[in-house]
């Protein structure tokens, strides 16, 4: 059994697929904390948006989306050839797996570090004046780890929240255009599938966080929306080229026989 699993096309595909699709998801959960300037980053001045009567908005976004555009296409990549339940499957397991990443990072927390470890960064060969600028940047290591992993629960509890209600509606909307437009138009399916998903993602994820969690106006947190969401927005524009150059290669690795026949099975199979 084994053997077969390994030396089938279609089976080394999945693993192959669904283990960028977990790894991409957790690596997201786990750099999330951060929030970079999008603008700064790439040396123009920030936008000051008005949104829904809020100033002085920008693009501050989670690094998390960096890598959750990939997690997009390769729910889109999986959907077309191995169907809903194939998509569904990799999203109960990646959800289940984040809860476990959290709850062992939340023991880490809680550990008693080494009598060393809070200081390890400073080198004491160091002149002296550079030694308390270390100080000054990260006083305590373990202080900084807890600072920076310690995520408050209702962001967590948004963030798979979020993850889960846009994977089951980005399934059903890309069987659904698949149905009525056949083959062709691979674009519209996938981009479009994401499109609509990531509108509700991008506020379900603030709503439970921010709302629910922080107290946050309902008029702050659909503003921020909006502007995460043109974020999204231009990337699954944006990563439509890379879409059908992958689709390209797995044609080209499956076979078209093979490709074929998966891809009705999946939708057969919806």
């Amino acid at each position: 059994m084994l053997k077969n699993i390994l030396t089938d096309k279609a089976s080394k595909l999945f693993i192959v697929l669904g283990g960028f699709f977990v790894a991409n998801a957790i690596l997201a959960e786990l750099i999330g904390v951060k929030i970079f300037s999008l603008e700064n980053s790439l040396g123009i001045a920030p936008l000051d948006l008005n949104v829904l009567g809020i100033d002085g908005l920008s693009f501050n976004l989670t690094t998390g989306v960096l890598l959750w555009p990939f997690v997009f296409v390769l729910t889109d990549l999986i959907n077309e050839y191995y169907g809903k339940r194939g998509v569904q499957l990799l999203s109960y397991l990646t959800a289940g797996l984040i809860v476990y990443a959290f709850a062992m990072v939340f023991v880490g927390i809680h550990l008693t570090p080494a009598d060393f470890w809070p200081q390890s960064h400073i080198n004491p060969a160091l002149p002296v004046d550079e030694q308390e600028m270390l100080r000054s940047q990260v006083g305590n290591y373990d202080a900084a780890f807890r600072l920076v992993f310690g995520q408050g629960l209702w962001i967590i509890i948004g963030s798979l929240v979020a993850f889960l209600v846009g994977q089951i509606i980005d399934i059903t909307v890309f069987q659904k255009v698949k149905q009525l437009t056949g083959e062709g138009m691979i674009w519209l399916r996938a981009t479009g599938s994401t499109l609509v998903s990531q509108l509700i993602d991008s506020f379900v994820v603030l709503f439970i966080a921010f709302y629910i969690g922080a107290d946050w106006s309902l008029q702050l947190v659909l503003a921020i929306g909006v502007v995460n969401y043109i974020y999204k927005f231009s990337m699954a524009i944006l990563m439509t080229p890379l879409l059908y150059a992958v689709h390209y290669l797995i044609e080209r690795y499956l076979g078209e026989e093979r490709a074929a026949t998966m891809k009705q099975d999946a939708l057969i199979n919806y």
